[in-house]
This record gives structure tokens, C-alpha cells and sequence, in this order.
């Protein structure tokens, strides 16, 4: 049986008094996205804000509390983007047994995405706030030389260094296989445990329960299964709203394992990289997303939770590798008692998160916009996918 809803699923009600309009737009691949855009009054300084693996624009809108597009508008940032990627509980693209990967976010979503508000604002400074997946693909396209022209980025929890828990290195090498072809399952689904008890999802969603009994949530047992480790490893209870918490199944999506494919690579090599290298798709891209770490000025504010049981101590091994490859460029934020989701999730961000936020993007009003010339530039145009 579904749990009762509090909340309603896709609402605009956590941000009053905006005009909201929504973009759609295409993919080089032929998908279909959209963006949604918040806007009080015109501003030279716009924000993108980018979702992970299983949530959407609905993680930063959120009515239980104040949330982070809200907070921005009222902190003088008064045009606010929000993309929703094929990562997005509000696409229909996790829900079958594909083979995307974090490459194909990164050459056909975000070039997409800031194309499409290029249209809108044209050559204002475009700031960009990234999270979890969203931010590791993000920064590849930028670092990629995929994305230019961005003034400042703030990514959380995992950049292009993912690292993660030991538990969650035998997941990840298990799962994906496990998954689609022991279980015969097209994703994992936070409301497995809805499903009818005989079926497969019904069954994996009782499972997991029997070996959480942090909660009585059953969506929150399932992302502690699907992502990390630890009892919760999402976030610290504490930090969540009740309402919020409740909420879990219709906050974060089902997805299919693939992504997972691609982390474990990157894990394995220490740093981003390519998941098929000889996808001629992706030539434009190297292989190392490394690679031209020296040259992309865009400075990036690397920001983790200190308690982080998704990526541990990801982005600070991020910072000290890029800091030696272009020292002073970028800046590291390690936030006291937060984990990976409730950095921004959580009930108190706009006491102890977003002023950090809001003081980075400040710091970077009326820069100049980076500028880089990839340096193959004849061939860095992103072909149509077949």
C-alpha cells in the first residue's frame, strides 16, 4: 500500500511570489529534458542548479522548509534555473535497462542546458551549483571543455574524484549483474516495498527492511541499500525535517544500475574517466577528465558534508588534486554534522549551508567570464548521436 502523501509530488508551492516558467529542450542523443526557471527580476549574475542520480529539481524547492531556490531569490540572486537531466525522477529515462552513462550527461545534457538559457540571458554571468552525480557529470563537461563560459561552480559531495566506503565497493561490484540479471529487475525503486510482497521489487523491498531498523520509512532503508553506507547513509536523521524524511519514495526516483557501471570504473581509476573510450561519439572528450585541469579557469568550490557515507572524503581529495595542478584557483567547504543529501535537504541548510553558498557566489559577482579555446577546437563539437 502507498504511503499517504503530505506533500504533492512536482509542487511549486516552496517558492511563492516568483514567476516560474519551464524550458524544455533537446538533446544531440534525442532526448527530451526541461528546465524550470524562478525569476523575481532580471539579474547579471544567473544560477543553474543541478540534481543527482534519482531526484530532480524537487530536492531544491521543497515547501517544508526553506529551500535553496528561495533562499537565492531572496539573497539577491533573483534568476534561479533548476535542470532536470535524464537523471530526473521527473523523466521517464531511469525506468528501463539502459546504457547511459555520466559521459553522455556530460556531452549532450549540459552543453544542451546552458545552451538553452544562453537563448534566454545571453552572455550574463552564469553561476552553477551541482550535486552528486549531477555534479561529477557537470564538471566533466566543464573540465571536458563540453560546457564553457561558466563564471563560478559549487559542487557537492563528489567532483571528479569519486571515492566511497569499503561496504559500498562490494555493492557496486555485485549489483549491476545481480540486479538486471539475477533478479531480472529494469531499476531499483526507494518504493520497492509497496510493490505486492510476491513480486521481485516487493520481495528485494522487504529485505532491505529486515536489516534496517534505523527508521520506520521503508524508502529510507532502500536508499541506504541503493547508495552508501550506514544506517542511514544518505543523510543524518536529525538534520531532515520529519515531512521531508516521510517523503523519501517520492523524492528520489527509481533508477536503472548502469550509472553505477561508470562509478565503479572511476573508483577503480582513481579519477573521472571515460566508461567506453572508444565510443566515437565522445572523441571531443578525453579520456582523462584531467586533462585540461590546468588550463579551465573556472574556480570551483568544492563543498562536502563532514560526514559524508555516500563519497566520503571525495571532494577533498578532489581539491588537493586540483590545487596542485592550478594552486589558488579553488576552495574547498567542509560542512559540520551533514552528510551527503541534507547539505541541501536538510531542515536548518539556510542557517548553516546556504550563507556559504551565497557568499562564494558573491565573491564571484562581476568576474569576468572564464574563457577557454579547447585545443582541439576544429573537433570539439558534440556529433549527433545515430
Amino acid at each position: 500500500m502507498e504511503h499517504e502523501r503530505v506533500v504533492a509530488r512536482f509542487t511549486l508551492e516552496g517558492v511563492p511570489d516568483t514567476d516560474v516558467d519551464t524550458h524544455h529542450f533537446t538533446t544531440e542523443d534525442k532526448l527530451g529534458l526541461s528546465m524550470l526557471r524562478f525569476q523575481r527580476a532580471p539579474c547579471d549574475d544567473v544560477v543553474l542548479i543541478i540534481h543527482g542520480l534519482t531526484t530532480s529539481s524537487d530536492m531544491f524547492i521543497m515547501p517544508e522548509h526553506e529551500n535553496l531556490v528561495r533562499y537565492l531569490l531572496d539573497h539577491g540572486f533573483t534568476d534561479v534555473w533548476t535542470l532536470d537531466f535524464r537523471m530526473s525522477n521527473r523523466h521517464p529515462y531511469n525506468l528501463m535497462r539502459h546504457r547511459y552513462t555520466m559521459d553522455d550527461v556530460a556531452a549532450f545534457d549540459m552543453p544542451a542546458a546552458v545552451a538553452r538559457i544562453r537563448q534566454e540571458v545571453g552572455d550574463k554571468r552564469l553561476h552553477v551549483i551541482c550535486h552528486c552525480l549531477g555534479s561529477v557529470s557537470f564538471m566533466m563537461s566543464l573540465f571536458g571543455g563540453a560546457v564553457e563560459d561558466i563564471t563560478s561552480v559549487i559542487a557537492n559531495s563528489v567532483a571528479l574524484t569519486p571515492r566511497i566506503p569499503s561496504w559500498s565497493r562490494l555493492k557496486l561490484s555485485v549489483a549491476p549483474f545481480f540486479v538486471e540479471r539475477v533478479l531480472d529487475l529494469p531499476y531499483l525503486d526507494p518504493n520497492a516495498s509497496h510493490e505486492p510482497i510476491l513480486s521481485r521489487s516487493g520481495l528485494v523491498g522487504r529485505a532491505v527492511d529486515l536489516l534496517h531498523h534505523e527508521c520506520d520509512v521503508p524508502a529510507c532503508h532502500m536508499l541506504s541499500m541503493m547508495w552508501g553506507t550506514g544506517w542511514p547513509a544518505l543523510y543524518h536523521h536529525e538534520n531532515l525535517h520529519d515531512v521531508t524524511h516521510a517523503r523519501g519514495g517520492d523524492l528520489y526516483g527509481p533508477t536503472s544500475v548502469h550509472y553505477y557501471r561508470h562509478v565503479r570504473k572511476m573508483v577503480g581509476a582513481g579519477g573521472a574517466v571515460k566508461y567506453d573510450p572508444s565510443d566515437p561519439r565522445l572523441d571531443y572528450l578525453p579520456d582523462d577528465y584531467f586533462e585540461f585541469a590546468e588550463e579551465i579557469e573556472t574556480p570551483v568550490l568544492l563543498v562536502t558534508g563532514e560526514n559524508n557515507h555516500v563519497f566520503t572524503d571525495s571532494n577533498i581529495v578532489c581539491y588537493q588534486r586540483l590545487e596542485s595542478l592550478a594552486p589558488g584557483r579553488h576552495s574547498l567547504e567542509v560542512i559540520p554534522g551533514y552528510g551527503h543529501q541534507d547539505v541541501f535537504m536538510g531542515k536548518d541548510c539556510a542557517r548553516d549551508v546556504f550563507p556559504r553558498f551565497v557568499r562564494y557566489l558573491n565573491a564571484h559577482r562581476g568576474e569576468r567570464r572564464p574563457r577557454w579555446v579547447h585545443p582541439h577546437a576544429e573537433e570539439a563539437t558534440a556529433p549527433a548521436a545515430p
